[in-house]
């Protein structure tokens, strides 16, 4: 049994990472978008590595007190092990002790198996950004934890 460790990403990180998010979503992020956010002083990620390979990855944004998530991924050959709670509650953790107070993201509106996840962790919908995701025009949920 390998062991799966969470932990900082790094611009070393991102090459593992683009594999990620390339078999995640429809409309990928860049290259250019990844290096951005590791030059961002308000970004926080995290990779979840097995055997030297990123498998997941989540990140988030800390805005004073609270906490912005900008994506959760795990490779589709790794999902439904509970990987992405993992990655959750280490972003949900490390939000707290940077003194956020709440936490908030956007989800496809068809996606239930991520919002039956954020929704283990107290995130309830509080609205809808119609038209949010441009490769579909599906709306988004906006989710938030009120009390981290």
């Amino acid at each position: 049994m390998t062991v799966m460790m969470v932990r900082r990403m790094n611009t070393l990180d991102i090459d593992g990472v683009l594999a990620v998010e390339q078999q995640s979503f429809t409309t990928p992020w860049s290259r250019e978008g990844f290096v951005n956010e590791m030059n961002n002083e308000l970004s926080y990620y995290l990779v979840m590595v097995e055997a030297g390979k990123i498998i997941g990855y989540a990140g988030m944004w800390l805005i004073v007190d609270e906490a912005h998530v900008t994506n959760v991924a795990i490779l589709p050959t790794y999902r439904g092990k509970r990987l992405g709670e993992r990655l959750m509650s280490a972003l949900l953790e490390h939000a707290k002790n940077r003194g956020a107070v709440r936490m908030t993201l956007e989800v496809r509106a068809s996606n239930t198996v991520a919002q039956g996840l954020y929704s283990k962790f107290g995130f309830t919908s509080q609205g809808r950004r119609r038209n949010y995701y441009t490769d579909t025009k599906e709306d988004a949920l906006i989710m938030w934890c009120e009390k981290l």
